[in-house]
């Protein structure tokens, strides 16, 4: 069986080997404690803007919240301008969060078409000063999420991957894409045991890990420290608990019930409703009910049905039905 005792990023112990993934619009407060719930190790939040924070930006002051049952959980800034991102994480360093990740991933046009995110792979100098930054002013870990390429660019992650440790990261994780991939296509392990094999910090596995057995594949073939779930949680935060049970067993655990997905819905809506309110609650449900309901018998329907709900009361009726 492979490892999956507790290790650790810088002085935070993380309990088992499975991540997370910072997802825009889906690892907000009332998923992660889900996924947490479920066994996941480290829980990541969405990616926040260094400039928006320096703004003290409302909306961006809620998507920093966090409950106490998430720890241990890692916050991701993106931002291209060094010493702004080094003051954003000097002020961060009280707030109630155990590691600070930096994102040189995200494809988006508009943020990579400002230099930011997967965009900064074109510029190894630039990132290792970002990072430099970040960790001379952060009390906390600091990590970095990035892909392995970028249209155009001569990327060599392996040297970026040394600058970043060099830099003072404590871990890095690596999506297996490049950023013309976005999603498509197949994640290149390879690029990722190349990156492990070049670093002395724990790297993080990320790409194409959808059940127990492709984190165990994953993590034989690049020896990666860790593996990071991101779309393949989406309407499932059972993928952490079927994990923990495989890694720990050497057993596949079956798949939830419809009984048990519908409870997991309901339960959901109620923590979003919570935080958002009900209409708010409500149609920020609606892609998680498509995710939770994908493949099952009238899915289609439902998922047109849905978009027309706008209580709790109602969603209820639609579920039962």
């Amino acid at each position: 069986m492979i490892d999956n005792n507790e290790w650790m990023i810088g002085d935070v112990r993380i309990p088992n080997r499975f991540v997370l993934a910072p997802m825009a619009g889906v690892t907000d407060l009332p998923f992660r404690k889900l996924c947490k719930e479920q066994g996941a190790g480290l829980i990541c939040m969405e990616m926040v803007s260094a400039k928006a924070i320096s703004f003290h930006n409302r909306n961006t002051e809620a998507l920093m919240e966090t409950d106490p049952s998430e720890h241990p959980v890692s916050m991701q800034i993106f931002g291209s301008e060094p010493e702004l991102m080094g003051q954003v994480a000097g002020t961060l360093n009280d707030r109630d969060f155990d590691i600070l990740d930096i994102n040189m991933g995200c494809p988006v046009p508009k943020v990579v078409n400002n230099g930011e995110g997967s965009a900064l792979l074109k510029d190894p100098e630039l990132i290792e000063e970002i990072v430099r930054q970040v960790s001379g002013h952060s009390k906390k870990p600091v990590t970095v999420k990035m892909r392995i390429g970028f249209e155009g660019a001569d990327v060599d992650i392996c040297d970026i991957a040394r600058r970043i440790s060099r830099a003072g990261a404590s871990a890095i994780a690596v999506h297996g894409r490049t950023r013309q991939q976005y999603y498509s296509g197949t994640a290149d392990w390879d690029a990722i045991r190349k990156v492990k094999k070049s670093v002395d910090i724990p790297v993080i596995g990320n790409g194409d890990v959808d059940s127990p057995k492709k984190a165990e594949q994953m993590m034989r073939e690049t020896g990666c420290d860790a593996v990071m779930i991101g779309r393949a949680c989406r309407g499932n935060p059972w993928i952490f608990r079927e994990l923990e049970h495989y890694f720990r067993t050497g057993e596949e655990l079956t798949k939830p019930s419809f009984s048990e997905v519908r409870e997991m819905i309901l339960r959901h809506t109620r923590m979003q409703t919570e935080v958002r309110g009900e209409g708010p609650g409500i149609r920020e449900m609606r892609k998680h009910v498509a995710w939770y309901t994908a493949g099952m018998p009238h899915s289609a329907s439902l998922r047109r049905e849905v978009n027309q709900v706008t209580t709790y009361k109602g969603l209820c009726e639609l579920l039962k039905d």
